[in-house]
């Protein structure tokens, strides 16, 4: 029976047969630079833009991958045609690039190392947000903060994540299904977990976070063209908390949502406290440029996951 493959170092492998060294700097240190990208109608969603991400968040941190970046692409698309093939018609995939260092030396004999590349595809696990679509996602705010400048750069896309994990923790133990808005340490909305913000004002249109605060979305720069065609304004400037709750919509943006509306914030409503109009017509909008009902699509194969 046919299965998925995914591409390891060089080559590409039945899903069941890959494995990663225990003693990579990627699960040690977890020093791993990612990508995550995702597919409509089983064509990749804006994969120059990812590899671009991901050139920079690699200069970031030093490493060289071994690949031309027409090289990673020709082995993304490769990769994807074969694990689309295996879908129910109508279903697509997530796709994920990462990368590390290679062996972490205290945990090694190696004296020599390379850096790992992986790239690997799965089923979307649209029983997370499909629902959300139409009763909205609730966010909390906690006491974990994000992570400052002085760490790592906010434009570097890596998965040290502990503060999300933690903070969508405790978000969730103050309410159940909600995820967490993200503050820097002057009190400044940054982002959702692993999910850039967007919210709207009637006298400013939408309003996210300055770019040089926040990981640069690619699902947030198509949600901002989109309201552009719709003649919404965009603007980024900082913002409160108090002025992401009196918003009229607040939105959210990801790779594999692409968007979705956000219902209350610290158990009060945002707007009317369901998705609003402008939500309505950027789902539809996001519908029609990638050639596929994100909602209905979502609906119809999140029973399944």
């Amino acid at each position: 029976m046919d299965e998925p493959r995914i591409y390891l170092n060089g080559r590409f492998l039945p899903e069941s047969s890959a494995g990663i060294s225990l003693s990579d700097a990627g699960l040690v240190q977890g020093t791993t630079v990612a990508e995550q990208l995702r597919t409509f109608g089983g064509n990749l969603f804006h994969l120059r833009d990812h590899l671009a991400r991901l050139e920079h968040s690699l200069d970031i941190v030093g490493v060289n991958p071994g690949l031309g970046w027409e090289q990673l692409a020709e082995l993304a698309l490769e990769l994807v045609e074969h694990n689309h093939r295996l879908l129910a018609a109508g279903d697509d995939l997530g796709l994920s690039i990462f990368i590390t260092p290679g062996e972490y030396p205290a945990y090694s004999t190696q004296s020599r190392t390379e850096p790992t590349v992986c790239l690997h595809t799965y089923p979307l696990p649209f029983r997370l947000w499909a629902g959300k679509y139409r009763s909205g996602q609730v966010l909390r705010t906690t006491e974990i903060r994000q992570v400052p400048p002085e760490c790592w750069p906010p434009e570097l896309k890596c998965r040290s994540r502990m503060h999300y994990y933690l903070a969508d923790r405790l978000a969730g133990m103050a309410e159940p299904g909600a995820r967490a808005l993200m503050l820097d340490h002057e009190g400044w909305v940054t982002e959702a977990s692993t999910a850039n913000i967007l919210l709207y004002r009637p006298e400013e249109g939408f309003v996210s976070p300055p770019a040089s605060k926040v990981l640069q979305g690619i699902s947030l720069a198509m949600t901002c063209e989109l309201a552009g065609q719709l003649g919404i304004s965009t603007a980024h400037r900082d913002l409160t908390v108090a002025e992401v709750a009196s918003a009229d919509e607040v939105l959210l943006t990801s790779t594999p949502l692409c968007l979705l509306p956000v219902s209350r914030l610290n158990g009060h409503p945002i707007g009317r406290g369901r998705p609003g109009e402008l939500f309505g017509r950027l789902a539809d909008a996001w519908s029609d440029s990638v050639g596929v009902d994100i909602v209905a699509q979502a609906e119809k194969f999140a029973q399944r996951r």
